[in-house]
């Protein structure tokens, strides 16, 4: 059987991604959508082959739509997901999870309580590359790891006035772009190495006041002395080293991890994407996991895995409480920033 899907709202562009290539799968299809901006939730609609439908309930009540992606603007995720939820769907869900803390809460009651399956839409946790280094760390080959570092950025001083004037940098709609998009790397951080015990952040506005939040750094303390450094900037035009893992026996090295380094022409690359050195080798292993020619193939690389979890196939890409945990994360940050304070999280 065809798992049938719905989209609420086309706000977040990651999910017209998801929706391509779920449509080249036989094993389930976007049967109808929902957008409260009725010009764009058509015009998707009819770009995308579904049904539109003008009211959410609507949608929610159809018996064809087994599982919904939810790609609102993060202000609206909890009132659409819990009413996903009460409405018996399954749920994918665009990052950050929420606003705060108690939005998280509501959602992970509300997807409990109906008894549905639901999943945080993570791009990171779907890369082959992170999960060979999450593998590798979680296997003890490194040894005890010592110091971490994630970049992670977007060029977003190039993409003109329709992103200055897009919801992703209005406050009430999403916070900032740190809390937008260093979400990621912090969700990566969790993933890969486990929830840290306190952060000391620096997060600043340098380029446009219209796009606040535009560079951050949260450095991250972990229980046994581990220090992982969050570094994001959406001023970045281009990169090359993406990740860095430093353990007593070994070391990690990952290049063109994010859209800044990714995108940039393969004849510019210098380097494998991926590497790795291990206590008495003289010379870098290269890792034979390719570097996708775009960014945009990571993030419609959530697709496979989602279809599979939302019929029950496979296990959720995060759960809604690791969906908490990095909303956590970065608000401690944000906590930090303002305070001039280290910032301790829950336990």
């Amino acid at each position: 059987m065809s798992l049938g899907i719905g989209i609420v709202s086309f706000a977040h562009g990651h999910v017209g991604l998801y929706a391509r290539e779920i449509a080249k799968m036989d094993d389930a299809k976007v049967v109808a959508s929902w957008d409260d901006d009725i010009e764009r939730g058509r015009k998707q609609a009819a770009a995308f082959g579904c049904a539109f439908e003008s009211d959410l309930d609507a949608l929610l009540a159809r018996a064809d739509v087994q599982a919904v992606m939810i790609a609102s603007e993060t202000s609206k995720h909890a009132a659409h997901a819990v009413a996903a939820a009460r409405a018996g769907k399954h749920i994918l869900l665009q990052k950050p999870m929420a606003m705060n803390l108690q939005e998280c809460d509501e959602i992970i009651a509300a997807v409990k309580k109906a008894g549905v399956r639901f999943s945080m839409a993570w791009q990171m946790r779907c890369d082959p590359q992170n999960e060979w280094m999450r593998e590798k760390v979680k296997a003890g080959t490194l040894g005890k790891i010592t110091m971490v570092r994630r970049r992670h950025g977007l060029p977003t001083q190039a993409w003109g006035e329709a992103f200055v004037n897009s919801w992703h940098v209005k406050p009430e709609l999403n916070i900032g772009m740190f809390f937008d998009d260093a979400s990621h790397a912090a969700d990566w951080l969790q993933w890969t190495f486990g929830k840290p015990e306190s952060v000391t952040a620096e997060i600043s506005t340098v380029l446009n006041p219209k796009v606040p939040d535009d560079n951050g750094v949260a450095v991250y303390r972990y229980a046994n002395g581990m220090i992982a450094a969050l570094e994001c900037s959406f001023t970045c035009l281009g990169a090359e080293e993406s990740t860095f893992i430093c353990g007593e026996k070994g070391n990690i090295v990952q290049k063109y991890g994010d859209a800044p380094s990714a995108n940039l022409e393969a004849a510019s690359r210098t380097g494998p994407g991926l590497r790795y050195l291990e206590a008495g080798q003289k010379a870098w292993t290269a890792v034979d996991i390719p570097t996708p020619a775009q960014h945009s193939e990571r993030i419609g690389g959530v697709a496979k895995p989602a279809v599979a979890f939302l019929s029950g196939k496979g296990p959720a890409i995060a759960t809604a409480e690791e969906g908490r945990t990095a909303v956590e994360m970065v608000l401690a940050a944000y906590a930090s920033a303002r305070e001039g304070r280290r910032v301790s999280l829950s336990r």
